[in-house]
């Protein structure tokens, strides 16, 4: 765990160098692809160091709520590579091509290179164990930990990019609070996987674009005492159940809600135009 006094800079300098030695220890590129999946390149991957961080936002952050909050020690004991971006349309389509699964809602956005959107955890999923299938690896969806461990990227500012951000880092449907400079609408839209400057490893449109789905369960506030990123929330409440996390924020949303600690909800089995997801694959087995 990195001190709290050490500067933006070189504590994103140290976990990129972790990013760098890691790869080289596993015998990886820090940016790799699976064979290709239902005749469409696999998404492209990169490497997450195993380390630790803070998880959650402080209570003086812009839109700070009660459930991302108490902040807590959070362990990531294995390193794991994670799609660079969300999941394209042109990746999910060749999964459709491939199986019986259910077909999204149509809408106008037709850019094969857009994020797949009207998606459902449960699509999400189904996604996943296809992909897994015909490349042989093992993919899934972040926890929660995981996600913003990998937003980060060895930042503990709002936004990987500093505690303000720029129309042209984040894709959102502006505000004036944590935005430097004007900047009081957006796009109205997404923007294609890949489009705006990615964070210290690499990842792509961690803040804003789409909401994306993780594996936990919802909560009212973060469990507290330090735990393993690898534990998905399992909820004992019935309702919280039929509920999943949703991280970073999208194209509709104001930029306090694409905070590196923002957090929200969504049904199950619900869907929507702001909605995708990107995937984590293990690489733990390399060790």
């Amino acid at each position: 765990m990195q001190s709290a006094l050490t500067t933006q800079t070189g504590t994103i300098d140290a976990a990129l160098d972790r990013q760098q030695r890691t790869a080289a220890r596993l015998g990886l590129d820090v940016c790799f692809r699976d064979p290709p999946a239902g005749g469409e390149p696999a998404p492209e991957l990169v490497v997450i160091p195993e380390g630790g961080f803070w998880m959650g936002s402080r209570a003086n952050e812009h839109r700070a709520r009660s459930f991302e909050q108490p902040r807590r020690e959070v362990r990531v004991e294995r390193p794991f590579a994670m799609t660079r971006g969300a999941i394209r349309r042109r990746e999910y389509v060749a999964f459709l091509a491939a199986t019986d699964h259910r077909r999204p809602r149509p809408y106008s956005w037709t850019d094969p290179d857009f994020p797949m959107y009207n998606v459902a955890a449960t699509d999400a999923e189904a996604y996943a164990e296809w992909l897994s299938e015909v490349t042989g690896a093992s993919y899934r969806l972040p926890t929660e930990a995981e996600w913003e461990y990998a937003a980060r990227a060895g930042s503990d500012t709002m936004f990987c990019f500093g505690d303000r951000i720029r129309r042209q880092q984040v894709n959102c449907a502006g505000g004036i609070h944590c935005t430097q400079g004007l900047f009081l609408c957006g796009l109205g839209k997404p923007v294609p996987v890949g489009s705006l400057p990615p964070n210290a490893w690499g990842l792509h449109e961690m803040h804003g674009n789409v909401q994306e789905i993780t594996q936990d369960d919802w909560s009212d506030q973060h469990v507290p005492g330090p735990r393993s990123a690898t534990e998905a929330h399992r909820s004992s409440d019935p309702r919280h159940r039929q509920m999943r996390v949703v991280r970073g924020g999208s194209w509709f949303d104001p930029p306090g809600a694409c905070r590196s600690a923002s957090r929200s909800s969504r049904q199950l089995h619900e869907f929507d135009l702001n909605l995708g997801f990107r995937l984590v694959r293990d690489i733990s087995g390399r060790t």
